[in-house]
């Protein structure tokens, strides 16, 4: 096994941690722009094979990251299950919305969902043949929980009130919605690997808002069974959990759910996560994004901490959310050299002070 992001995921602790950011094909990107335009819109470009490639493939060529993740987006599946889907500009995604038995009745599933991301599956397939071959490549989808608050609400919210109110006035209807998205997740992310995807991710972008008891049930146990079935139908497949800002719900994850590795964002340190969450397997994560925007000492010092931090077990080099449009690219190259030196100035981690 040869490809570093692979090997970290086995748990092999490598002398310099492999490296990709979320977000990494994006609007800090001027290339991703002039290519976003041609596209015409965001959705547009999504389901364009040829123009999703491209994007994927660019900070790939600019930076030589480890690791290439689809270019896609969460909400490609509710749409795919027959939700409409449309973007308005500087606000972010709407959906129609479901939250009375009507609506969930008219929800497809099974090959239905094919139907519609045939692109995203043909995608993965010119991504596979396209990348270097040290690149890994990387599928994707939104956890359940966080598919869902999108569905119940529309749209994005700050405290995802809508999805926690149809939780507590029916549960019922609510657990159907989450049972849906987890059989259709499997097969979503399944297809991907089948079209050739090495590793997926599972992002739950909005785990932190739910209690010790709803965490447990709606992102923890949707984890296991996910990772689970997926593994059962791909056996070796590695696979990335991402529950956001679960602060003590981190602890344990890998050994609850079955996922190889754990992605913790920036509101834990990476001391903290060291020591209570890589004690179980892989850790990925956890620069601020922040820094890609102010760059300077601060992004070196604190690039140098996270590397040193997570030095003496295996580690994946990431943001602890995604990059945002207003980083600068140069900050992102600095941040790759200083990774990429700092392991060696520290001889291989075994002095690192976690």
């Amino acid at each position: 096994m040869t490809k570093t992001i692979l090997r970290a995921l086995a748990g092999e602790v490598l002398p310099v941690p492999p490296i990709w950011m979320m977000r990494q094909a994006g609007r800090y990107l001027p290339e991703y722009r002039a290519t976003r335009a041609e596209a015409g819109d965001f959705l547009s470009l999504c389901y364009n094979p040829e123009l999703a490639a491209e994007v994927t493939l660019q900070p790939i060529r600019r930076y030589g990251f480890d690791a290439a993740i689809l270019f896609a987006d969460i909400l490609l599946l509710p749409q795919a299950l027959g939700c409409d889907l449309w973007f308005v500009t500087g606000e972010g995604p709407r959906l129609s919305t479901v939250t009375t038995e009507a609506d969930f009745d008219k929800l497809g599933r099974g090959e239905m969902i094919h139907d519609t991301l045939s692109p995203i599956y043909e995608t993965v397939r010119r991504l596979r043949r396209s990348l270097p071959e040290e690149t890994t490549l990387i599928g994707f989808a939104g956890a359940p929980w966080t598919v869902a608050t999108y569905m119940i609400a529309g749209r994005g919210t700050k405290d995802q009130g809508p999805a926690h109110a149809l939780k507590a006035e029916n549960r019922p209807l609510f657990e159907k919605i989450m049972a849906r998205l987890e059989e259709s997740t499997v097969d979503y992310l399944s297809e991907q690997v089948k079209a050739g995807a090495e590793v997926v991710k599972l992002f739950d972008s909005w785990a932190g808002s739910l209690d010790d008891a709803d965490f447990a049930l709606y992102a923890r146990e949707s984890a296991r069974r996910i990772t689970q079935e997926l593994k059962s139908r791909h056996p070796g497949l590695p696979v990335i959990a991402f529950p956001r800002q679960a602060g003590a719900g981190y602890v344990g994850f890998h050994a609850a759910t079955g996922a190889d590795c754990v992605a913790v964002d920036d509101s834990v340190t990476p001391e903290w996560a060291a020591e209570h969450v890589q004690v179980s397997g892989c850790v990925q994560g956890n620069l601020a994004s922040s820094h890609m925007v102010t760059g300077g000492d601060a992004l070196v010092a604190e690039t140098r901490r996270v590397v040193e931090a997570f030095g003496n077990g295996p580690h994946i080099f990431n943001l602890g959310h995604g990059i945002t449009p207003d980083a600068d690219p140069e900050n992102v190259k600095l941040m790759i050299d200083t990774v990429r030196e700092t392991r060696r100035d520290t001889g291989g981690g075994a002095d690192c002070g976690v």
